[in-house]
């Protein structure tokens, strides 16, 4: 089963997997990286969802994933950040659905608790515990990589698990 994971943002965290079972689900298996969404001056603001499916379908050319995951925002500090997610999340939530892919959101609380013992726990914690739980192994550059990375971990756990 490939999963894919989605931690929906400007600054876009994404992993994926190709796990038999969750034994097999382990972090060596992982690729994970972050996706640059932002503009630029000469660029509209819909740029930035063509940039994201682009990035999706690049990351797809060898199979489809069989399910997708994102973390899922209730809360926005700022207006402009809560219409990007919602943006980024249409965009996923379409794509999905013309793929025939199953999808489904994870609350940021319950990634964080599943991360750190949390369900609160700030950026520079979660980076904290990725290291703690995948160096050397892997390097996570930033917070956007360790939620996509938990988030895979939290399917992989609770969805490889249950089939």
């Amino acid at each position: 089963m490939k999963i894919l994971s989605i931690d929906p943002g400007l600054s876009c965290g994404w992993a994926c997997v190709n796990a038999e079972t969750p034994a097999t689900c382990s972090v060596k298996l992982y690729f994970f990286g972050t996706w640059n969404l932002k503009g630029n001056r000469f660029e509209g603001a819909g740029f930035r969802f063509l940039r994201f499916k682009n990035y999706l379908e690049t990351i797809c050319i060898n199979g489809f994933p069989d399910f997708v995951v994102y973390e899922e925002v209730r809360k926005h500090l700022g207006t402009d950040a809560a219409h990007c997610y919602g943006g980024i999340v249409a965009h996923l939530q379409a794509w999905c659905e013309e793929k025939k892919i199953p999808y489904s959101g994870v609350p940021v609380g319950t990634i964080k608790k599943h991360a750190t013992g949390k369900g609160n726990a700030d950026k520079e914690t979660m980076i904290q515990a990725a290291k703690k739980l995948w160096e050397p192994e892997v390097e996570v550059a930033n917070s956007d990589e360790a939620d996509a990375l938990f988030l895979l971990r939290y399917a992989c756990q609770n969805i490889l698990s249950s089939k």
